[in-house]
């Protein structure tokens, strides 16, 4: 069986041309990432088939679900996916259980009896964190609640993926936050490959293990997250909030400094005490502005964080500044410097140096 799915799609209609050709992973969390008109939601509606390109083809689990040469097309209905909108759009006189009743409804005439309570959805209740909520009405619920009521509903018909369209764009700073949480543990719980529309940077960060950058309707770039993010040739890396994301794993922690230590691939790293259990995977962004670069270890530094680097590539950024890309152990990472610290540096590919890393954040 081919465990990747291959979506192919050229769209023609007004001012916008869709044209795209993908191999995606069919597992983990694959971000469509762009500026409003890219053609990220575009593309999500071709794979739901809400969308008639009039040239296609789209295979997901070795299942061909549309080829506009053979003629062959699933109608959405019968797709077995979930979709979730940026709004909620829940039914207003169901309480959140009817709701999530409702969905069943779709499935085989065999499941039509089964009840939230007795199919697979307690997992999802308990996962999304919203037991006390089953005998609300839609309008006593917060916007993010209502986010984590109809991604339920998605899921509660067991689809072999889940599409999302920029489903936090209608919330608030807070709201997001509170809902990024919940959508990192249904990727770590649930082995459901989830394609994920967003133009926010934090989204891509937190919940992304594979992306695609897309502009004027086409591919831009594909890859796996860490990977892309740390590409010279793509506008990313030369934001201001350029960033990079390591997989690390609680190694032990250190109470006397209130410190946690936790292992990447090929090092460790020193971060402010968190609770986790040792061994709990975790993810760490970094921030290029916040990684400077050393010709040798420093002798004594209030940075905690110092560790050996490879020097791959260099480019000349915006504003006098110079773009550093390191491996570190396995790890790419960033940094943003001054183009006089390079020239002083005598930064070239293959140059061994140390990283001096003064802050991260723990994303999940």
């Amino acid at each position: 069986m081919n465990n990747s799915i291959t979506a192919r799609f050229k769209l023609d209609y007004d001012e916008f041309q869709l044209s795209t050709e993908l191999t995606l992973p069919n597992s983990g969390v694959t971000v469509l990432f762009g500026h409003s008109g890219s053609g990220k939601t575009t593309l999500l509606r071709c794979i739901a088939g809400l969308q008639y390109p009039q040239q296609s083809y789209l295979e997901i689990n070795g299942t061909i679900w549309q080829d506009s040469d053979t003629g062959v097309f699933l109608p959405t209905h019968k797709r077995p996916l979930g979709y979730v909108f940026q709004d909620a759009n829940l039914f207003s006189h169901l309480t959140v259980r009817d709701n999530l009743n409702f969905g069943l409804k779709r499935l085989k005439a065999s499941l039509l009896s089964s009840k939230i309570e007795s199919f697979h959805c307690p997992t999802l209740i308990h996962l999304l964190g919203i037991e006390h909520l089953l005998d609300r009405l839609p309008e006593r619920l917060s916007g993010g609640e209502k986010q984590r009521v109809a991604i339920a509903r998605a899921l509660v018909l067991n689809p072999e993926i889940l599409l999302m369209d920029e489903p936090l764009a209608s919330l608030d700073a807070k709201r997001k936050q509170e809902i990024l949480p919940f959508l990192s543990q249904l990727n770590q719980q649930l082995k459901i490959p989830v394609i994920y529309v967003t133009h926010s940077h934090q989204e891509v960060a937190q919940l992304a293990d594979y992306l695609v950058i897309m502009e004027a309707g086409k591919v831009q770039a594909s890859g796996v997250l860490s990977e892309t993010l740390s590409r010279l040739d793509l506008p990313l890396s030369q934001d201001r909030e350029a960033t990079t994301v390591w997989n690390a794993t609680v190694l032990d922690h250190e109470p006397a400094f209130h410190l946690t230590r936790v292992a990447f691939a090929g090092g460790t790293l020193s971060l402010p005490a968190i609770e986790a259990k040792i061994g709990t995977p975790l993810r760490v962004q970094i921030y290029a502005r916040d990684v400077s670069i050393v010709l040798e270890s420093p002798r004594a530094t209030s940075i905690l964080n110092v560790l050996p680097a490879i020097i791959t590539e260099s480019a000349e950024g915006d504003n006098g500044q110079s773009i550093v890309r390191l491996t570190v152990g396995q790890q790419p990472l960033l940094a943003h410097i001054t183009r006089k610290s390079a020239l002083l540096l005598k930064v070239s590919n293959g140059k061994a140096v140390f990283v001096q890393i003064k802050g991260m954040s723990i994303l999940n």
